[in-house]
Parts: C-alpha cells; sequence; structure tokens
C-alpha cells in the first residue's frame, strides 16, 4: 500500500483530515460508517495509477475534529466539507465522486447543490429512506434505535438498528450488533498489530457512539430533492450490492432508480463490499466511472 499525502482543512466548524494518492483527474471517495478515510485503503491504490484519489475522515471522525464536539450533525454541511476539498484539489475542473452509505447520501447533496462541481457520481446505497412509500416505518425504527441508546447504551442501539437494516432480506438477519466493518474492526483491536493498523482499528470503534447519536438520526432524515436529481440523472449512478438485495440500505436506490428511469448498477458484496470483497469492487468502480 502506498502512503497518501495527507493535509488538514479548516472548513466551518471543523478541521478535516484528508489524504490524496496517484495522478490525473480528481476522484473524491465520501465514506460512510465510522471507518473515514481508512476504510478506502484496500482500493484507493488500484484508482491511483488514472486518478488523483483524494478522500477524508467526516468531520467528528477519527482524525477531523470538531470545533465544538456536541454540534448537531447536518447533511448540507458535511457536503460543504467535499465541496472544499473539491475546491482545494480540483479547482478548475468538476470532479468525479464516489460515495458509500451515508457518505453517498453527502454526495448526493453535493451533485444537488453543485452540479457544476460533479462530473460523475456513483451512490452505493445511500439510505435515504425518506423516499421510500413506507418511510414512516423507518423513522419508527430511528426512533427505536435512539430511544434504545439513551436507556440502554450503544451495543444495543447497535443491535436494533441492525435488525432493522436487515429486515426482509433473504436470509436471516444477524445477530451481531456491529457492520461487517466494524466487527473487522473490533477483532484488529483485540489482536496484535501494527502500531498504525490499531489506531485506526481504535479510531473506527471509538466514533461509534457519534454515529449512531448525531449521524444516523440526521441523514437518514433526509429527503433529496428527486425533481433535481431527475434533471442531473445523465451524471449519477446508483448503485447496490448483490448480496443486499432485500435489505433496508438497498432499497431506497433501487427505488429511486426505477423512479429517476437509470436502471440500478450491482457491485460484488453487500454493503460494505468496498471492505469484503476489494479488488472486484476497485474492478466495477472504475469500470462505472468510465462509463
Amino acid at each position: 500500500m502506498t502512503d497518501p499525502t495527507t493535509g488538514s482543512l479548516r472548513v466551518h466548524g471543523a478541521t478535516l483530515h484528508y489524504e490524496v494518492r496517484g495522478q490525473g483527474p480528481l476522484l473524491l471517495l465520501i465514506p460512510g460508517g465510522t471507518g473515514g478515510a481508512a476504510s478506502f485503503d484496500g482500493i484507493a491504490d488500484d484508482l491511483a495509477d488514472r486518478y488523483t484519489v483524494a478522500t477524508y475522515d467526516p468531520r467528528g471522525l477519527s482524525r477531523s475534529t470538531l470545533d465544538d464536539p456536541e454540534a448537531d450533525q447536518h447533511v448540507a454541511e458535511h457536503a460543504d466539507d467535499a465541496l472544499r476539498i473539491l475546491d482545494l484539489l480540483s479547482p478548475d475542473r468538476p470532479a468525479r465522486v464516489f460515495g458509500a452509505s451515508s457518505g453517498a447520501i453527502v454526495a448526493l447533496h453535493l451533485l444537488i447543490t453543485r452540479p457544476d462541481r460533479v462530473e460523475r457520481l456513483v451512490a452505493h446505497e445511500p439510505p435515504v429512506v425518506e423516499v421510500l412509500p413506507d418511510a414512516h416505518e423507518h423513522r419508527a425504527l430511528l426512533a427505536r434505535v435512539q430511544e434504545t441508546f439513551r436507556s440502554e447504551g450503544l451495543m444495543p442501539a447497535m443491535g436494533v438498528f441492525a435488525a432493522g437494516l436487515t429486515a426482509g432480506a433473504p436470509s436471516e438477519p444477524p445477530t451481531a450488533a456491529e457492520t461487517a466493518a466494524e466487527t473487522a474492526a473490533k477483532r484488529e483491536v483485540e489482536v496484535e498489530l501494527p502500531p498504525q493498523a490499531a489506531a485506526r482499528a481504535e479510531r473506527t470503534m471509538a466514533g461509534l457512539p457519534y454515529f449512531v447519536g448525531r449521524i444516523v438520526p440526521s441523514f437518514m432524515s433526509y429527503a433529496p430533492d428527486v425533481r433535481r436529481l431527475e434533471a442531473l440523472s445523465d451524471r449519477l449512478v446508483l448503485a447496490c450490492g448483490e448480496d443486499s438485495r432485500g435489505e433496508l440500505p438497498y432499497r431506497p436506490a433501487a427505488f429511486l432508480a426505477e423512479q429517476l428511469g437509470t436502471g440500478l448498477v450491482h457491485f460484488p458484496g453487500g454493503h460494505t463490499g468496498l471492505t469484503t470483497h476489494p479488488a472486484a469492487f476497485t474492478h466495477r468502480l472504475a469500470e462505472v466511472l468510465r462509463a
């Protein structure tokens, strides 16, 4: 793995940690969950032979610090952070953008509000549940998660959340409270690892309370402007994991693809396919970005 060039960028209310590899037109990777820039370590090098690959830790997570640690979080502000990175690294040319999960929600808002800065967007399983006909059921799920978090703590809340995300999937829902990436991070903490890998895993786990308490309720309440997306559909690719069919994160992207008439692109693995199937995921992403 090639060591990236790292930097810090001051934005409104936060300082962002970002990383850059490679050369060529800019490709911005916006992470979801709590993994931050490190969640792309398995794919960034393979994309850096054709792109300048940039990623970052979203505000409040990992190495990106908040001026006010208790500040509420909003999709629009996170999208503005992504815009500031685009302006820094590609001021004169629009960029290709990939967003995963909550990062895909940020990317959708970036496309809607600043289409002049986005040449092509691949949004992988953005959980914009407000677009679904049964959105009221998912609001109730989010309320249960927050109540459980307040009354019982983090891991019980994660259990409620995980069960809700996998409800309706063809296989039995997992009983573990973490996603595949979070489970892997926890295992890394429990065994001896090189200092850099151990620190990365600890940052991933440390971000869970912030993610569950402030990112999940805000981001999953976000309703994108579907009419605006329709007008921009020529540069939008909605994507899902092959193994995610029937799960909640799959459904909004599939619904939007049908509404917009764009078709749905499938990637290897499930919601965390970039972690579980990095080589195949990278190959598919490179194909979609070139199309």
